[in-house]
Formats: structure tokens, sequence, C-alpha cells
């Protein structure tokens, strides 16, 4: 569903805190004031997509959406409609079905009797996605009255953050998408064209600075923040922690395209700045990692060194040595 407005109307990002784990009452509130009744329509189909990235315990407090923001807007979207399904698509080393059950989305879903599905295994139909040309995409997604997207705060080594845009990455179906890095900021602009979610509420109660987006380091910000625009709330984010919006290359070219606000003076921001803004440690793409995006965009090495544990695991083991005594450093 489109932003529609004026030209000269601003967009708002709301700050919100959950510092006393009150997280339902958060997501209701900040639905409210992003007037989601406007975005579904009773009996609307509507798509929930979490950024599920990691299935390893120790990294998916900070990598992955938390369950019970998920679960708080089902529940408030139930009274409007049952037509509620969240998606996710596989990743190159993890089933979808996995992460939802080491995450407990598959309880969650169960217990509030939404869908699950795995985009992966959905059927799907050619959309033009400039520079890759026509790409297969989850009809499901194609035929949504509302997606809403429920990213994570995070630095990113390759394209500097994550969030709002860079979470309709998952909405590609194909396991292997790292082949599709070679087109990585220019086709994240195009699949935001495509699927223009109505609604964003990111997850910024454990975030992540350094590594990301799944092997940074966690910090805790107790922060929900949302916004009809994502453009606005991912420039927004970005401004929150310290990092500068300009570096990110798909959310400055989203913006040059008025796909949704950029600027500070178009953005209004609702909620507690002084209380939550911080400083980031940016991500560092060092040699070993930039070796590795270079080579991933030939399905020989994906298929050879990526999906094959026996030469992966290895060689990341190795990698992570030469961090530790700093014989990687930054490209």
């Amino acid at each position: 569903m489109a932003i529609k407005r004026s030209p000269f109307e601003k967009s708002v990002v709301y700050l919100r805190s959950v510092n006393d784990g009150d997280v339902d009452s958060v997501v209701s509130e900040l639905m409210e004031r992003c007037v989601w009744r406007d975005l579904v329509r009773p009996g609307s189909k509507v798509v929930i997509k979490p950024n599920l990235c990691a299935k390893e315990p120790d990294q998916i407090e900070m990598s992955d959406t938390d369950v019970r923001i998920t679960a708080a807007v089902c529940r408030t979207l139930r009274a409007r409609t049952d037509n509620i399904v969240i998606a996710e698509s596989d990743h190159l080393r993890n089933s979808i079905w996995d992460t939802y059950q080491v995450t407990g989305y598959d309880r969650m879903a169960k217990q509030l009797g939404v869908r699950l599905v795995n985009l992966s295994e959905m059927p799907t139909q050619p959309v033009p996605c400039p520079p890759a040309g026509e790409l297969l995409l989850p009809t499901i997604l194609l035929e949504a009255d509302t997606l809403i997207t429920l990213p994570v705060l995070k630095t990113h080594s390759l394209t500097y953050y994550t969030g709002a845009l860079k979470n309709q990455w998952g909405c590609v179906p194909q396991y292997n998408r790292i082949l599709l890095h070679k087109w990585l900021d220019a086709l994240l602009v195009s699949l935001h064209r495509v699927f223009r979610p109505a609604l964003t509420i990111m997850d910024g109660i454990v975030a992540m600075e350094g590594r990301g987006p799944v092997n940074g380091r966690p910090r805790r910000l107790d922060l929900l923040i949302a916004s009809r625009d994502a453009v606005a709330l991912d420039a927004t984010a970005m401004r929150l922690v310290g990092l500068d919006p300009n570096c990110c290359k798909h959310i400055a070219m989203a913006g040059r395209a008025a796909l949704g606000r950029f600027f500070p003076a178009d953005i209004r921001v609702d909620g507690d700045w002084a209380l939550h803004t911080t400083t980031f440690e940016p991500a560092v793409l060092d040699w070993a990692q930039a070796l590795m995006n270079y080579m991933s965009r030939y399905n020989w090495f994906v298929k050879l060194a990526l999906e094959n544990d026996s030469i992966f695991k290895p060689g990341r083991s190795v990698v992570q040595f030469l961090r530790r005594i700093r014989l990687v450093a930054g490209a």
C-alpha cells in the first residue's frame, strides 16, 4: 500500500521505550499512532515480515525480531482481521522452519491461530526488479492487502546498516540470494518499490552494533520505533544511534527516488530523542568479508564453499582466529 501524502507533509517517526517490559501496550500505542485501521480493512489479507536470520541461541536476541513484538502486532490486528500470515524465507544455511521453532514463533503462532509460511516454498511470479532483471517473488506478498515489516536495528558489514528496507531482502524466496549481492543496494530499492510496506515497527529492544547483521555485539536500547514511512524510519534510526544515513546507499537511493522521506527537515520525530540517542560502533568490512562477498557472485563458490559445512566451518574458524589476533583488518 503506497504512502499517499501532500508533497509538503512530513513523515512521522515514533520512538517509545519498553523498559518496563510492557511490549504489548507499547506496540498497541504505536499502531494506534500510525492509524493502523486505515491500512487494514475488515477481513484484509495481512502479511507480517519479521527479521529471522539466526537460530543460534547466542545470536537470537540481537539478530531476530523479538517474538513478543510480532505477537502483539497479531493480537492488535485480530480486532479487524483473522487473515494474518507471518512470512520469512530460508537462508543459505538455515531452514526457516527450524528458526521458527527455536525462536518460539511456532508456539506463538499456534496459540494465536496465525499462519506461518516459508516463502521459499510458496508459489511465485516474475516481477521486474532492476538491475537484476526479473525475480520470482512470492505471490502471497504481491497479493497481500497490507504488508507490515518488523526489522531489527542493526549495523551491517555490507550495507552499513540494516533495517526496514533491508528486511525485505528476506522477501526474495531463493535460499541462495547471496548470489544477488552484486546488485544489493539497487535491488533493495527495487524491492521496496514493489512491496512498499504499509507499516514498520522496528525492534530496538536489543539491537546490534559492530560486525552485523549476526556477528556483532548486542546493545540493549529497550526501544521500539514505528512509522508508515520505512525510509524515514531507517534514516531516523541511523541518526539516533550516531550512524550517517548518507553512508547507507540503499536508504539514500530510496530517498532520492522519492520512496520516502530522507532529510531531517522532512521528518517529525515523536518521542524522547535525548533519552534514546547513542553512538553505535559501525560494522567493519574487512578483507575476508569483502573477498567472500565478491566470490559469492559465483554459483560454484556458493555451492562449494558456503553451502558445504566441511569447508565453510573450518574456514570461518580460521577467519575468526585471524580477526582475534588482528591479522584481518578493515577494507
